[in-house]
């Protein structure tokens, strides 16, 4: 992927603030309504040449509320994941060096995001399973939860969206 370069450099070159503001951007998508995974991999995407938001919140939908709400893969941590394939991610059936350094980069951001919060897993965090016991449920309720004050006050998901950014761009 010869345009990898040139956003590698891009984002490797940004400084503290620009970092900073790029979480708070994630984190203000959360609060407008979208997932935890469209907050992370939209508030980035741009690096990679994705300039159409509304493409950028449509490829990530799918991860917020842990895969289709079914607590299981974090939102924010499939953001980081989803960000990790643009950036080094193999675009060959059997270029196997290049999906060990991507599964490897993968493994290294989940091992930060797990490390600072405990978990990868959204029931997990939201304290609906007890740590290292959410089970797959797949007959969970899909309907999105009503997104109110009391919602934002008890959820720790805008905290661990900008946390993700943060990893995610200085592990470039």
């Amino acid at each position: 992927m010869q345009g990898s370069i040139f956003f590698c450099t891009f984002a490797a070159a940004m400084n503290e603030h620009d970092i900073e503001m790029r979480a708070q951007r994630a984190v203000e998508l959360f609060k407008q309504g979208y997932n935890c995974s469209q907050a992370v991999f939209t508030s980035c995407a741009d690096l990679y040449g994705i300039t159409d938001e509304s493409l950028a919140l449509r490829l990530s939908a799918s991860f917020g509320g842990g895969m289709g709400r079914m607590r299981l893969v974090c939102g924010a941590a499939s953001g980081m994941f989803m960000l990790a394939g643009l950036q080094n991610g193999s675009c060959t059936p059997h270029d196997n060096d290049g999906k060990m350094a991507n599964y490897a980069f993968v493994q290294q951001l989940a091992g930060e995001f797990k490390g600072k919060y405990g978990s990868l897993i959204c029931g997990e965090l939201l304290g609906l399973a007890p740590k290292g016991q959410c089970n797959v449920q797949l007959d969970l309720d899909p309907r999105p939860a009503e997104r109110t004050q009391e919602y934002y006050e008890k959820r720790p998901c805008p905290e661990m969206i900008a946390e993700a950014v943060r990893i995610y761009l200085r592990s470039l």
